[in-house]
């Protein structure tokens, strides 16, 4: 007993998070972004792609995000190169999430290409909260194979199910992965910048919505990041050129000062030279 306490105290001290814990957080998404894998199944069938074409999008794309918005411009009539282009967009984001977990988990070069397909907002977001780099591994592993696992199991069944369950907009489970996608984005929206562009991009999605074929408003909305950033440059800019006048004419006016001064002091020694003549 006395040996656990020790233990315990030296992984506190140590800031090493109990294995039981991240298995525990890393279970808790997996499980329960995994089971929307069956919402995916239904859409995909009823948006007309066969169960078998379903699963090898859900065993090799493997981004929640980018799968919903194939199949549901697909759905929708939109071209196939423009539902491709889309969802092809939006999984971009895992090259960059790629980029950051290559220096937290630091995995052999052998093991990176099979890890690749684990990098997505889940396993970035468990990974990215755990206090270790060992910890953050174990998460990575325990949210990739749960999740992965699942995912694709319950896709398989939605597919297969879609037919029993008959008018899958009647039941509204077109809206369980966006739904699943903005409960994992918002947490992540932490500074005024980020929140303005998730703003802009929803109101562009939103908006364009009913005049653009089916996709293309996703690829508009992702204009969404480098105007807001041109626009927080901009005004970052004019706020150093404002602060830089200001500077300037700060030291200008203590320059002026300083002369002022020592006009002062020559104008006084020249009166005390008089006086002292007079005298």
């Amino acid at each position: 007993m006395a040996e656990q306490t020790a233990l315990a105290d030296t992984s506190a001290e140590d800031g090493e998070k109990p294995d039981a814990a991240v298995v525990r957080d890393a279970l808790g998404v997996g499980v329960a972004v995994g089971l929307s894998g069956f919402a995916f199944g239904v859409t995909s069938a009823g948006s007309g792609i066969t169960p078998a074409q379903t699963c090898v999008l859900s065993l090799l794309v493997f981004t929640g995000a980018s799968q919903f918005a194939l199949v549901g411009a697909l759905a929708a009539g939109g071209n196939p190169l423009t539902a491709a282009a889309g969802a092809f967009f939006l999984g971009v984001r895992n090259a960059f999430y790629g980029l950051r977990l290559s220096q937290l988990l630091a995995l052999p070069r052998a093991v990176r290409p099979f890890a690749a397909q684990w990098v997505i907002d889940e396993t970035t977001a468990v990974a990215l909260a755990q206090p270790t780099r060992r910890s953050a591994r174990l998460g990575f592993a325990v949210t990739g194979l749960s999740l992965y696992v699942l995912w694709n199991l319950t896709t398989l069944l939605g597919a297969l199910g879609a037919e029993a369950i008959g008018d899958t907009d009647a039941w509204g489970l077109d809206a369980a992965g966006p739904a699943v996608f903005l409960a994992l984005l918002a947490p992540m929206l932490k500074t005024t910048t980020e929140r303005v562009v998730a703003s802009l991009a929803v109101l562009l999605g939103l908006g364009l919505l009913p005049v653009l074929p089916a996709g293309v408003p996703v690829l508009v909305a992702a204009l969404a990041a480098p105007v807001v950033l041109w626009a927080e440059g901009r005004r970052r800019g004019g706020a150093g050129g404002l602060a830089g006048q200001a500077e300037m004419v700060e030291k200008a006016a203590g320059k002026a000062g300083k002369a002022g001064k020592a006009g002062k002091a020559e104008n006084i020694e020249k009166i005390e030279k008089i006086e002292k003549e007079d005298r």
